[in-house]
C-alpha cells in the first residue's frame, strides 16, 4: 500500500524522535508550532496536509498493520522503532510528486473548476446547456460563469484549445498513466457521469486510499507545470489562479515576520504583538523555513552552522537535546533555525 509506504518514510525521516502521531498531524496539515517545526527539520513539506480530513481511526489501524506485517515497533512510552524490514520497504517506495506544503488541498479546487467547464463544454456541443451541475459549490459555479464569460465559450472554439492544452500539459507532466487515468475517469461530460472511488478502485485494481493518494500527487506535479508555463497554457493558468499558496506563512507568523522585516528584533516584536517570546521565536523559525533570502547568520555564527550540520551527520540525529551537548553556547533557538534552514544552509 502507498499509504503505508508514506507513513514508513514519514517515521524513517522522523528518526525515532517523535511518536507515533506525529505523522498523523503532519497529513492532516495542523497548524501547531510543533507540526510546523518538524516540517521544517526533517525536511517534510512535501507531505504536509495532504491528507486534510484523514480520521485517527483510519490513521491508527494502518499503524496497527505496520505493526502486525513487523514494519513498525511502538514503545510504551509513544515513541517508535523502525525494523529493518521497513528499511527494506523504503527502497521499493514509489516516489510520487506530491507538494502539500504549497497546496494544503486546494488542488480540489482546481479540479472543480476544470471538472465543471468540461462538463459545460461537453454539453454545449451536444447542444444541451440544461444540465445539473457537477460541482454544487457557489464559488467554483460562480467562477465557471465567469471564464466562460471571459473565454467567449459561445463561440464554439474553447472546446478545443482546452482539449490542447490539456494534452499538451499532461505529456510534459511527470505523472504516470495510472494518474492520468485516474484523472479522466472523475471527469464527467455529456451522458457520461465520472467513476467514484468505487468503480476507479475495480477498474485500476489498486485500493481506494492509493488511488487518492496518486490523484492528488498527479493534480500537485500537472499544476506546477501549468504554472511554470502559464503563457503556453493560458486556460488553464486561469483555472490554478490563487491555487498555489504564496506565502505559506501562518497568519500570526506572517505579522510577526512583518515587523521582523520591518527591523523589528524579536524582543520588540514580542511586545509590540503581546505574544511570549517563544512564540516569536516560532514565527521566526516558520519565516527561515519559507524565506529563501533569510539569512540565518544574524542569529548563528557561520561556524556554529557548521558544527550542527556536521553533528546531525555524526550523530544521525536532527534532536535538540543531543545537538544542544555539542555546542552548549547556542539557544535552542537557534538550532531550530539552522534545521529548518537544513540543506540550504550547507550550500
Amino acid at each position: 500500500m502507498i499509504f503505508q509506504q508514506i507513513l514508513i518514510h514519514i517515521f524513517h525521516k522522523l528518526n525515532q524522535e517523535r511518536t507515533i502521531s506525529a505523522p498523523f498531524h503532519l497529513l492532516r496539515g495542523k497548524r501547531s508550532g510543533q507540526t510546523i517545526q518538524d516540517v521544517g527539520i526533517y525536511h517534510l513539506h512535501k507531505y504536509f496536509g495532504i491528507l486534510p480530513k484523514l480520521s485517527r481511526n483510519k490513521y491508527d489501524k494502518e499503524l496497527s498493520a505496520l505493526i502486525e506485517d513487523q514494519y513498525l515497533i511502538v514503545k510504551e512510552d509513544g515513541f517508535y522503532q523502525l525494523t529493518k524490514n521497513a528499511t527494506e520497504k523504503i527502497k521499493e517506495m514509489q516516489n510520487l510528486p506530491f507538494d502539500g506544503w504549497h497546496y494544503r488541498g486546494n488542488e480540489h479546487i482546481f479540479f472543480s473548476r476544470l471538472s465543471l467547464i468540461i462538463q459545460t463544454l461537453s454539453h454545449q456541443k451536444a447542444g444541451q446547456m440544461s444540465f445539473i451541475p457537477i460541482q454544487k459549490d457557489e464559488q467554483v459555479q460562480q467562477w465557471g460563469k465567469n471564464f466562460l464569460k471571459v473565454n467567449h465559450y459561445q463561440d464554439g472554439q474553447l472546446q478545443q484549445k482546452l482539449l490542447d492544452e490539456l494534452y499538451e500539459s499532461l505529456e510534459k507532466s511527470t505523472i504516470e498513466e495510472v494518474g492520468k487515468n485516474i484523472l479522466g475517469l472523475r471527469l464527467s461530460g455529456y451522458e457520461m457521469a465520472g467513476l467514484t472511488w468505487q468503480q476507479i478502485s475495480v477498474h485500476e485494481k489498486l485500493n481506494e486510499m492509493d488511488l487518492q493518494l496518486i490523484y492528488i500527487a498527479s493534480l500537485h506535479a500537472w499544476i506546477n507545470v501549468i504554472l511554470l508555463q502559464s503563457d503556453q497554457f493560458q486556460l488553464l493558468n486561469q483555472m490554478v489562479e490563487n491555487i498555489r499558496i504564496k506565502n505559506p506563512l501562518t497568519g500570526s507568523a506572517f505579522q510577526s515576520a512583518e515587523l521582523f522585516n520591518n527591523g523589528h528584533s524579536i524582543e520588540q516584536i514580542s511586545k509590540i504583538r503581546g505574544l511570549k517570546m517563544s512564540t516569536i521565536e516560532d514565527h521566526i523559525v516558520e519565516l527561515a523555513m519559507n524565506e529563501p533570502q533569510f539569512n540565518v547568520e544574524q542569529f548563528v555564527p557561520s561556524e556554529d552552522i557548521k558544527k550542527i550540520l556536521t553533528a546531525v551527520d555524526d550523530y544521525s540525529t536532527r534532536k535538540l537535546k543531543v545537538l544542544h551537548e555539542v555546542v552548549p553556547h547556542l539557544s535552542y533557538f537557534q538550532l531550530r533555525l539552522v534545521l529548518a534552514r537544513g540543506e540550504r544552509v550547507e550550500a
